[in-house]
């Protein structure tokens, strides 16, 4: 999956929190990415997936659930020196699994990065389209709302 390097994916616990906030937070600062405060981040902890290089944390992600049907994968993010080595790929191929299995019929992301998900099978669809509650509970703390320049695309599974 890396190049020989020994990448590992684990569910996390209360313990890895600031190994997703160090991830994540250059993508935070340039707005990729949306803040989660540690609260947030241990509400949720069960929806994230780490992947770890020898014990530093180099990727993660999460799937969030809206409804008995339809999941967002969100935080997706690899370290830059990561990237293009199929840790991403991996990380979201494991969420979509998770989704699978419980049942989900669908799985949405808003990104910039559309062809590394239409790789993955995504398909882009009209923002109008994505559930309100996506809207007001996510979108609404984007320092880009409303002008966004993200793209939806969803997966049926």
């Amino acid at each position: 999956m890396n190049n020989g390097k020994d990448i590992k994916l684990i569910k996390p616990n209360l313990k890895n929190i600031q190994d997703i906030q160090e991830i994540v937070d250059e993508y935070v600062d340039e707005g990729i990415i949306l803040k989660r405060d540690d609260d947030e981040v241990a509400a949720n902890i069960r929806s994230y997936i780490i992947a770890y290089d020898n014990n530093k944390p180099v990727g993660v992600g999460a799937l969030h659930i809206f409804s008995p049907f339809l999941g967002e994968i969100r935080s997706l993010a690899v370290k830059r020196e990561y990237q293009g080595k199929g840790i991403g790929r991996e990380i979201v191929n494991k969420l979509i699994d998770e989704a699978k299995n419980l049942g989900l019929k669908e799985v949405l992301t808003l990104t910039y990065q559309k062809e590394f998900f239409e790789k993955l099978g995504f398909v882009e669809i009209p923002k109008e389209s994505i559930p309100d509650k996506k809207i007001w509970a996510d979108c609404i703390k984007c320092k880009f709302f409303p002008n966004c320049n993200e793209i939806a695309l969803i997966k049926h599974l």
